[in-house]
């Protein structure tokens, strides 16, 4: 759960976004600006980002504000399920990553299993859709929708890319390092539950 002066800043900040888009005059923009920079203050003094850095990422979003879809993708084996370490960290999680636009979810996730551990897999099941704003995650500066499919092994063999450099499978009681900002232990628990249970309907929060 996110803490109470990120939620103030998130929505100060889609508040703004969205009425910039469909502000009638000059003098709305600007109202919409002053909130905008108010959400950004919010965040920088409370991440020690500086302001410069926040509103870079500010300005990266435009158009009526909506939470950012991501994925990962649950490949399992004989109850091992694949993970791949981010070159970034160090540190390991279920391949993943946002959803381009022109892909659905499934394509999605089988891109991202494919670029960063070369194997080639198809999306056979919707696990669980997380509003990581609910879950206990690191708090980010998006609001978050997190998709994660159970992918099915189909071919391929191990190639790394320019984000991870090792790919392999894990049970749940001999778990890698995570990466804090990818996935959780809670999440990956309730995820090989999931899988063990192929009747249980698609977990949402």
């Amino acid at each position: 759960m996110d803490p109470q002066w990120l939620d103030w800043a998130k929505r100060l900040r889609a508040i703004a976004q969205s009425g910039d888009e469909f502000a009638g005059t000059e003098f709305d923009r600007e109202r919409y600006e002053q909130v905008r920079e108010i959400a950004a203050e919010i965040m920088a003094h409370h991440t020690g980002a500086g302001m410069e850095r926040v509103e870079a990422l500010f300005d990266r979003e435009t158009g009526y504000a909506t939470p950012k879809l991501g994925v990962r993708a649950c490949v399992f084996q004989d109850d091992r399920i694949l993970m791949v370490r981010e070159r970034q960290d160090g540190l390991w999680s279920p391949p993943g990553g946002w959803v381009d636009v022109g892909d659905s979810g499934a394509e999605a996730a089988a891109k991202e299993v494919q670029q960063e551990s070369g194997l080639e897999t198809q999306a056979a099941r919707l696990l669980a859709v997380y509003d990581l704003h609910k879950q206990p995650f690191p708090p980010l500066p998006q609001h978050v929708h997190l998709l994660c499919f159970e992918c099915r092994l189909v071919g391929g063999r191990p190639e790394f890319g320019i984000e991870t450099d090792a790919a392999r499978f894990f049970s749940l009681d001999a778990l890698p390092d995570l990466s804090p900002e990818r996935i959780t232990p809670e999440m990956l628990a309730h995820l090989f539950e999931l899988h063990r249970h192929p009747d249980r309907p698609t977990y949402f929060d």
